[in-house]
């Protein structure tokens, strides 16, 4: 779930709390940070995240129908739109370089602004869309 969306008054989880987890453990350590400034009197999350996790051998069950990470996507999109952009301006019109432009000036505000409106779109994809979180 992205931290955007994250919202710890409408967690639901019976027994202990859950403890959160991100690649880095910076968003988690932030979610974590929501929950107690919401009421909850327990927050965990996992200190140097999954990469942390994995460095120290522990194991890792991954689910074989979760969508790449929205960042892939992101990668695989824009390198996509520049290679189009660029073939059809070289193939059919020097207009279509503007397409390459356009996807390089919006990784730039991405880069500079820390907010990507590509990522947020592909958020929003229907193989993108999870389940409701746990209630």
């Amino acid at each position: 779930l992205p931290l955007s969306r994250f919202d710890p008054a409408a967690l639901r989880v019976a027994g202990p709390p859950p403890v959160l987890y991100c690649r880095t453990g910076r968003r988690s350590a932030e979610a974590a940070e929501r929950m107690l400034r919401a009421g909850w009197t327990e927050a965990h999350h996992l200190s140097g995240g999954i990469e942390a996790w994995k460095a120290a051998g522990l194991a890792v069950v991954r689910d074989p129908h979760a969508p790449l990470p929205i960042m892939r996507q992101v990668q695989i999109t824009a390198g996509s739109l520049v290679l189009v952009g660029c073939a059809l301006g070289w193939l059919v019109h020097p207009a279509f370089y503007g397409l390459a432009a356009f996807v390089g000036a919006g990784l730039t505000m991405a880069g500079l602004s820390g907010w990507c409106g590509m990522a947020h779109l592909l958020e929003r994809m229907p193989w993108n869309a999870r389940g409701p979180s746990a209630r």
